[in-house]
């Protein structure tokens, strides 16, 4: 039972989708397929969608204001000298530390031993000892203070450092909150103006498509009108030929066949630039040769009924509201920025840091490194009021933005009672130009039976027909005015 079941499912679906298909087989469009291809290759559209993902982007770098931020640095230096704890003359003790220890003994001090050694022999022997020892000894003490003055030596010239730091704000006064949420209401912002711009995009197409359908209907009214004048002067120069008939009847006609042709031509022209306007709202090419299927009708079907101006649903779903109200959030946020600019602010700072040379265990030529953490912490003493004067000027920018706000929900209730009016205004010129076109048509089949049964005049009958045309053109004109309209007030309520 459940493959049944699923098996008239999927031929359900098959009907429906052939028989969508053979609805567009011609290739005519309806309103709602032109806004989708415009909805589809817009520009402006495809811009604001690009700033939607800025802000979504920009908004996510700004939550990465949280987190710990970490980095390396490195640095090497080479220098013609090197630093030098000791001096030259330091040095060149150190270096003679036993010779000058040796020539510390005077040259009485060494007559008296020679006396001493010629008085006493026997002693020879035990001073030539501690001449020796003493000679080794100036050489041994040489010899530590040459080693000793090496290990001073800090080997300089090659200098590097490197180190991995990072920093943890603590607290930053409020900014990093703040710029949050400043970013939160710009992608929100976004994408209030992505959806301003697709009403903005299927009021023009709205606009454009039942522009091509009204020229569509005039052009094939001016056409009629032309045949029609067509026919009457063929029968007026047969009238002539009779003698039932002057040379200015015949002449009037012919100028109101002229100007018959002339409007045809503007119809026709104006009827190829609007289907180019509409290629080129909807994304193709400005020569595609459009087919609507409102143009097929011979009779616009439209709905007369009123409205009634909703200020209400206006006021909660008009995107320009929305970004007004958005605008406001920011400008708050930016008073707490400007505040936060002014405040302390704490962090935690830490790394590890490595030298060359080594500095731990006197000067060595090793890279050795330790890690280190601590707080940073700063307080702004005194700026001379410069904090006071820009926090007053944002929230005077956020005063305005709030002022903003409610002239545009002024505007917008305006706006909207005017759109309505115009819809029922609309509705009223269409009920008044269907009885002028019932009466134009009953004149003009007056006319004709009076023209052919010799009571009417030529004149007579062309003013018949002229009301005949300005009747049904301002029919016309009355459809399309419900429809745009309607678009409009739509708009207006933020639909």
């Amino acid at each position: 039972m459940r493959k049944l079941y699923v098996l008239l499912l999927s031929l359900a679906l098959s009907s429906l989708s052939s028989r969508a298909t053979s609805a567009t087989d011609d290739g005519a469009l309806t309103l709602d397929s032109c806004r989708q291809l415009a909805l589809q290759h817009n520009k402006a559209l495809q811009m604001s969608q690009l700033g939607i993902d800025k802000a979504r982007e920009i908004h996510a770098a700004a939550r990465t204001n949280y987190l710990p931020k970490i980095s390396g640095v490195a640095a090497y230096v080479h220098t013609g000298d090197e630093l030098s704890i000791l001096t030259t003359d330091q040095k060149s003790a150190l270096t003679n530390l036993g010779s000058q220890l040796g020539a510390g003994f005077s040259p009485e001090f060494m007559q008296r031993v020679q006396q001493l050694v010629a008085a006493h022999p026997d002693l020879a022997p035990l001073v030539q000892r501690a001449q020796q020892t003493g000679a080794a000894l100036q050489q041994g003490l040489n010899g530590v203070g040459r080693d000793l003055a090496q290990r001073f030596e800090t080997d300089t010239r090659n200098v590097a450092v490197g180190a991995v730091l990072f920093t943890q704000p603590l607290y930053m006064g409020g900014k990093i909150r703040a710029y949050d949420r400043i970013t939160g209401y710009a992608e929100q912002l976004a994408g209030e103006k992505l959806r301003a711009d697709r009403q903005e995009v299927i009021l023009s197409v709205d606009k454009a498509y039942w522009q091509v359908v009204s020229l569509t209907h005039k052009t094939r009214l001016a056409t009629a009108y032309r045949d029609m004048l067509q026919h009457l002067d063929g029968d007026v120069q047969k009238m002539v030929k009779e003698g039932v008939a002057t040379r200015a009847n015949a002449l009037s006609v012919s100028v109101e066949l002229n100007k018959a042709e002339m409007t045809l031509m503007r119809a026709e022209d104006g009827l190829s630039l609007s289907r180019m306007l509409l290629a080129q709202l909807c994304g193709l090419p400005i020569d595609t040769t459009l087919h609507l299927v409102d143009e097929r009708l011979s009779d616009l079907p439209t709905s007369t009924a009123g409205v009634q101006a909703d200020a209400e649903t206006a006021m909660g779903a008009r995107p320009e509201l929305r970004q007004l109200g958005l605008a406001q959030s920011i400008y708050a946020e930016k008073v707490k920025v400007e505040r936060a600019a002014f405040l302390p602010t704490l962090a935690l700072t830490g790394g590890y840091g490595m030298t060359y040379p080594s500095m731990f265990n006197g000067f060595e030529k090793k890279l050795k490194g330790t890690w280190s953490v601590g707080l940073l912490l700063k307080v702004p003493i005194w700026e001379w009021g410069e904090g006071k004067h820009k926090v007053a000027a944002a929230k005077a920018d956020a005063a305005v933005a709030g002022l903003q706000l409610q002239e545009a929900r002024e505007k917008i209730t305006l706006q909207v009672n005017q759109t309505a009016l115009a819809v029922n205004q609309a509705v009223k010129k269409l009920a008044l130009t269907e009885k002028s076109q019932s009466r134009a048509e009953e004149n003009l089949r007056m006319a004709r039976v009076g023209f052919k049964e010799g009571v009417v005049t030529t004149s007579d009958l062309l003013a018949a027909q002229t009301a005949w045309l300005a009747a049904q053109s301002d029919k016309i004109d009355a459809q399309i005015d419900i429809r745009i309209a309607r678009a409009v007030y739509n708009k207006a309520l933020g639909q």
